[in-house]
């Protein structure tokens, strides 16, 4: 799962007026204006969720051929379960089971050593709003298989690491997404409830909700579990999760069950429901950015909160946002992992309110030859990994130290990518005018700096 590229548009926006209701074909004609020939051949279902209805649509980046994706589509969600497994929280903390202030260490079993910072303890409030200190991925835990990184991860393990974190500032000081930090209490939920997460998700949520077919493990037959793809357009493996650690990111749904989802965050949840999702809305974390309800971000639009959340996987993308005061709610599901080309977050600000641009699908288009000239060199990436950016015929490639060498397309956006895999070469233009580059890869930015043939900075 991946930190929510929406911040950034969400602090920077103003919507307009409130926007008027949109049809089916108004759904679909912003869906083709952001995807119409995008490189990464992604394929979208979206749903804008209104007090008089539901506008529906399902489009491709490729136009024609066969559809890979319908309304009994499940879709990987990623970090939008994170919002369900603090809304099962809100439900114990209503219930008197629980309070935001709780220890984690309460909450996990006995003789888990939990790190504190000068005596202050990190308390469940810090885990569902991302500033408990935690890092992103327990430390000393290996992933077996990138394919699938959570697969060989267990409670056992996660309990084990929480002994190698040293807290370097104090639990509710600074916002720092913590993947890690919510599978704990995912797990913590299935502990102190008796029961499977995944079970308690469905007693809990999905069936009062009404979302029939939504699941972590167990497909209902009449669903068909959507292909993931990378944004080279090929497919990629499934992420699995044991079902007590799936509140982190291992739910799949359908368009309808979101819909279902949103329509209850903005009231139509039942009378035993919906005062936890009214809980789980309320901000809690008001000290620094993002403003942070119980896993959702929460931005001031227009005068008026906005709870937003969205999700990635290796295969898939995801998007759920909604503005309570003017009863309006997006879904947007891809199938195809685009949190590297900046997510979903245009679109669904678009669909929201239409005075915002939808975004721009990423055209393969020639690269200019000077650029390609201007870019041909030896590299330093962040003074630690050398790289080669040679050209190749009309074209670019790159080749790191010790690896094999890739051909780089080129993008309507200005960036070079790999062919064979995920990651971005952002050209930069420095003071002096020379060309170098940020290479993007797995969630990092790294800034290249230029190197003669021994090996040092001109």
């Amino acid at each position: 799962m991946h930190p929510m590229n929406l911040l950034a548009s969400l602090v920077a926006l103003g919507l307009s007026a409130p926007a008027l209701a949109l049809s089916d074909a108004d759904v679909a004609s912003a869906l083709k204006k952001r995807l119409e020939g995008d490189r990464t051949g992604a394929c979208f279902a979206v749903a804008v969720v209104e007090a008089d209805g539901v506008s529906r649509a399902y489009g491709c980046a490729k136009a024609g051929g066969e559809p890979r994706i319908g309304p009994d589509s499940a879709f990987e969600i990623g970090s939008v379960s994170k919002t369900m497994a603090s809304a099962l929280l809100a439900r114990e903390i209503l219930a008197g089971g629980a309070s935001l202030d709780d220890p984690l260490s309460d909450w996990l079993p006995k003789g888990t050593r939990v790190p504190e910072f000068e005596g202050q303890p990190i308390q469940l409030r810090h885990v569902v709003t991302h500033t408990s200190g935690l890092p992103a991925l327990p430390p000393g835990v290996a992933i077996t298989d990138p394919n699938d990184p959570y697969s060989g991860m267990n409670p056992k393990m996660l309990h084990a690491a929480l002994g190698r974190v040293q807290l370097t500032r104090a639990p509710g000081s600074a916002f720092e997404y913590s993947n890690f930090a919510m599978m704990l209490l995912s797990d913590a939920l299935a502990r102190r409830t008796g029961k499977d997460f995944d079970a308690l998700l469905d007693e809990r949520l999905f069936t009062p909700l009404g979302m029939a077919h939504a699941y972590v493990n167990d497909k209902p037959d009449d669903v068909t579990a959507a292909q993931g793809h990378a944004p080279n357009t090929q497919p990629v493996p499934a992420w699995t999760f044991k079902p007590d650690l799936a509140g982190v990111g291992g739910v799949r749904a359908t368009l309808d069950d979101m819909v279902a989802y949103v329509q209850g965050q903005l009231g139509a949840a039942p009378q035993d429901l919906m005062p936890a999702l009214d809980l789980a809305q309320q901000p809690v974390w008001t000290s620094g950015q993002p403003t942070m309800a119980m896993n959702w971000i929460v931005a001031p639009l227009n005068g008026r909160p906005v709870h937003v959340h969205e999700g990635g996987t290796g295969g898939f993308s995801s998007l759920v946002a909604f503005d309570r005061e003017a009863a309006r709610g997006v879904v947007v599901l891809s199938d195809t992992a685009l949190h590297s080309l900046g997510g979903l977050g245009s679109l669904g600000l678009h669909l929201l309110d239409p005075a915002v641009p939808p975004g721009q699908p990423r055209i393969a288009t020639p690269a200019p030859p000077e650029l390609i000239d201007a870019l041909v060199g030896d590299y330093l990436l962040q003074g630690v990994m050398k790289m080669s950016v040679r050209r190749k015929g009309e074209a670019l490639e790159i080749q790191a130290q010790g690896q094999p060498a890739f051909e780089m397309g080129h993008d309507s956006a200005g960036d070079f990518y790999p062919l064979a895999f995920d990651a971005l070469l952002k050209p930069v233009k420095q003071p002096d005018g020379r060309q170098s580059f940020v290479w993007v890869q797995g969630g990092g930015a790294m800034p290249a700096e230029r190197i003669d043939a021994n090996g040092a900075t001109p």
